[in-house]
């Protein structure tokens, strides 16, 4: 070989060897992506999935259970059996129904009339009561079959109206437990997917919300959910935040699972609650504010104040401290991917309510500059993406203090040129022409965004885009 064709191929070797080393070995798992979420109220997460699902009872006239013989036979024809035994059902729902009397195939049969007029899902039974087929008015609305999902399918249902509806049970645990929900309330997320036709990932083909099988869930602190992301990971079962939105796209996003790790409660300002380690005390008209871990909140100045029961940064204390016990345990708090490893991916902020007045309001750019780079430092990533949403009370109508806390919010953004190192690495998305008024909402409720479960999904599908911008940048 001349040695003119050598040294190029020398040099492809030593290029292919380079390229080899950087790539994992193979069939190497690599670190799970951990997204930590915080914030107050709306992080964490006050958006209605339905309009709230209630006891059953009074809807309900004149049921009657028929026992039939035998185990339930899908084939037998139930309507031209003769039944062992009947019963009319004095009391059904509610909290203590009138006992089934057990043994055979059990259906109930009467008639149900709504209140309201709208669209309704319901779940009968509780435990493996749960095993059952539901029809109303002629239409089957629930079938759940043991060893399968649930289907659900809503039904239009008019005021007054009386209809049939018939329950057959599939095993011999049955009761009168159960449950109604309307699902069409203006804003709710059952109406905004399942009515308006938007977000629609967030339902299977049986119109069931999905469960996203390499996004893992866990809140601390509040909204304690612990589980693969889907509804229900908010202040409650009925409820979602921004996590929903997100993870789905952070989840699109990234080969390797995600694990969303949200540390948040509600009520809490970052001048005083979330305040972080090394703010400093100030004056403001004629009062001292405290710095971290100072109690109380302000005292007059040249006064020597008593502690209360509360310091500033306690919050930010408290939801971190829990954050970290969680990431230090991860192989026992996550053992689906034990020995593989995390990596804080990125950190997300949606908070401001309560510094909506002063002087917490104008001091809140220079709070946020340092709590994003306190929060970097406190879980050694000094680079990791950070993306903000604006408040967005009263969209684009805000005004007064809480406008200048969306100004604040804005202004620390890498992209605007005011702080040189976020460039690429802090992101804020504004979130005010996400605001949705109370007539189309489940709620007149302004500090919770009306709980309008579509200013939810909005608000999380915007923090997740601008976190794909800051991870594209990164490369």
């Amino acid at each position: 070989m001349s040695t003119m064709r050598a040294v190029p191929l020398l040099s492809f070797l030593l290029v292919l060897a380079s390229v080899l080393a950087a790539l994992p070995a193979l069939g190497e798992e690599q670190p799970v992506k951990v997204y930590i979420l915080s914030g107050q109220s709306n992080m964490v997460g006050i958006g209605q999935v339905t309009g709230g699902g209630s006891r059953w009872g009074s809807e309900f006239i004149d049921p009657v259970l028929s026992v039939y013989p035998g185990k339930y036979q899908a084939d037998a024809d139930y309507e031209e059996m003769a039944p062992t035994k009947t019963l009319k059902l004095d009391s059904f729902g509610g909290v203590q129904p009138t006992p089934y009397p057990g043994g055979g195939t059990q259906i109930v049969r009467g008639f149900i009339a709504i209140k309201t007029t709208g669209v309704y899902e319901f779940r009968p039974g509780y435990g493996g009561s749960t095993q059952n087929i539901m029809e109303v008015d002629g239409k089957e609305v629930y079938r759940g079959e043991p060893g399968k999902t649930a289907v659900h399918t809503s039904i239009k249902l008019n005021s007054g109206k009386k209809v049939p509806f018939k329950i057959t049970y599939l095993t011999d645990q049955a009761n009168g437990l159960g449950w109604i929900a309307r699902t069409d309330i203006p804003g709710t997320l059952a109406t905004v997917v399942k009515q308006d036709g938007k977000f629609p990932y967030l339902v299977d083909e049986q119109d069931n919300w999905v469960e996203r099988k390499d996004v893992w869930y866990k809140g601390v602190v509040t909204a304690t959910a612990d589980k693969w992301l889907s509804v229900g990971c908010g202040a409650g079962d009925n409820n979602i935040g921004p996590e929903l939105g997100f993870g789905h796209i952070v989840g699109d996003y990234h080969e390797e699972p995600v694990l969303i790790l949200k540390a948040s409660q509600g009520n809490r300002s970052l001048g005083w609650d979330f305040l972080p380690p090394g703010s400093e005390q100030f004056e403001y008209d004629g009062f001292v504010y405290a710095g971290y871990k100072d109690s109380p909140a302000r005292w007059e100045k040249g006064t020597n104040p008593k502690p209360i029961n509360w310091y500033a940064g306690k919050q930010y204390d408290d939801c971190f401290s829990a954050a970290h016990e969680v990431l230090e345990n991860f192989d026992t708090e996550f053992p689906q991917w034990k020995g593989r490893g995390y990596e804080i991916a990125g950190f997300v902020w949606w908070q401001g309510h309560k510094d909506g007045g002063e002087p917490y309001a104008s001091r809140y750019e220079q709070n946020l500059v340092h709590f994003i780079k306190t929060l970097r430092k406190e879980f050694d990533a000094p680079q990791a993406p950070f993306a903000i949403a604006t408040i967005g009370f009263d969209g684009w109508n805000m005004a007064g203090p809480h406008k200048t806390v969306a100004e604040a919010q804005l202004a620390v953004s890498g992209d605007k040129g005011k702080y040189p190192e976020f460039k690429g690495n802090v992101l804020t998305v504004e979130t005010r022409g996400f605001w949705r008024d109370p007539e189309v909402s489940p709620r007149n409720q302004g500090f919770h965004y009306n709980q309008n479960a579509e200013t939810y999904m909005l608000v999380g599908e915007a923090l997740g885009k601008g976190m794909l911008k800051l991870l594209e940048a990164k490369k």
